[in-house]
């Protein structure tokens, strides 16, 4: 695929799908991590310039117009990190847009309205897509975080252009990401979250490229329950146990190590950690959950990954945004953070944990898609880099 670099941008309308999905609070950008990290490809579009279109979605809108999940805020932040000005229209397509666009000079730029106020844009209706491609000469996509979506701004419009490329962000993604489907080894990996269901795919590729899978979060209860231990009150998609087992079977056939928790800090809630205590694998209460990994697996996690040169992390250990149940997550981002090897941390909540454990600029690479880059991973392409091609 072809860089924005490559790209003939003096002068003409430049559709530059960003991933500008970032949280509000109280009707402002709480967390503006996702504006800054595409602010070189935007600068480096208006220097250049174009007459630049941004478009992005925003939440789960579902077709419908939500005030709340509108961009307007997100173009106030958006041109106070900037530093110039950036218009705003209340639409993606129809004459409004049209006309939005239209006025621009060179060397500006514009923020279209929530693309998920219409439905054609995840259903990849091909007249939405025609009416956005309507609006540009070129389309640029620098939205890592959604080019696992089969959406309209994603695959529809490039479909549609001739000239296209990827922006500088999602371009290091790729480069980055690559590096692991081709590791330097040991390759360890680590996995985490709350749900198994959603990473099923990756467990399964990494279980046969990682030479360490270390799996910890509400997925590692699947794994307790699937060598016959009881796991409590804790989190459990009853139906994917036989996907741990399978998972545990596969890594002992083929010689490769996998690791569990050897301890769990467990209570009644999230919400009771004033009467949090750590108990070992075998001991989890049947009226208690488990709510992170304990200091043993810590350990334990830090021998295994002393070897490796190649570290991919994504997942939280525990219920890490609620203390104490932070800590096993905390721990892992240093551990890693400290590694003489390649380390790349993808997800919003192991990123979110990097930067709080004050690690992120250790790592190698942040990537700033989850599923994006769990998908990559597993795949090795995703239809937003195909539609690139």
């Amino acid at each position: 695929m072809k860089s924005i670099r490559d790209l003939n941008l003096s002068g003409r309308r430049v559709f530059l799908r960003v991933d500008f999905n970032v949280p509000l609070d109280g009707g402002r950008v709480s967390d503006d991590t996702r504006i800054a990290e595409t602010l070189p490809t935007v600068r480096l579009a208006l220097e250049r310039g174009a007459r630049l279109v941004c478009a992005s979605h925003l939440g789960k809108a579902k077709g419908k117009r939500k005030p709340e999940l509108s961009l307007a805020p997100v173009a106030v932040r958006f041109a106070e990190l900037l530093g110039k000005a950036v218009r705003f229209v209340d639409d993606c397509v129809g004459p409004d847009a049209a006309k939005a666009v239209e006025a621009l000079e060179p060397g500006e730029a514009l923020l279209l309205e929530n693309l998920r106020f219409h439905a054609g844009e995840e259903g990849n209706d091909p007249d939405f897509a025609a009416a956005l491609a309507a609006l540009a000469d070129v389309y640029v996509d620098d939205a890592f975080g959604a080019a696992h979506r089969a959406h309209a701004s994603i695959v529809g419009v490039p479909r549609r252009m001739s000239e296209k490329g990827a922006g500088l962000l999602l371009e290091k993604e790729v480069r980055e990401l690559s590096r692991l489907l081709e590791p330097a080894r040991p390759f360890a990996a680590i996995l985490g979250g709350a749900k198994i269901s959603g990473k099923i795919d990756t467990l399964r590729v990494l279980s046969r490229r990682a030479d360490v899978l270390l799996v910890g979060g509400g997925m590692a209860n699947h794994f307790v329950r699937a060598i016959g231990l009881p796991v409590g009150r804790s989190l459990l998609e009853e139906d994917k146990v036989p996907l741990a087992r399978e998972i545990l079977d596969y890594c002992r056939e083929a010689g490769k190590t996998i690791a569990l928790p050897s301890d769990f800090v467990v209570a009644k809630s999230p919400d009771d950690g004033a009467a949090a205590k750590t108990v070992s694998i075998q001991k989890i209460p049947d009226d208690l959950m488990a709510l992170d990994v304990g200091p043993k697996t810590l350990e334990q996690f830090a021998r295994l990954l002393a070897p490796a040169k190649t570290i991919f992390w994504n997942g939280p250990m525990g219920v890490f945004e609620k203390p104490p149940f932070d800590a096993g997550t905390m721990g892992v981002a240093r551990i890693v953070a400290a590694a003489k090897a390649v380390t790349v941390v993808g997800g919003g909540e192991s990123v979110q944990a990097a930067h709080e454990a004050g690690v992120a600029e250790k790592f190698t690479h942040v990537s700033t898609g989850g599923g994006a880059s769990l998908e990559f991973l597993a795949e090795g392409k995703l239809p937003g880099i195909e539609a690139l091609e």
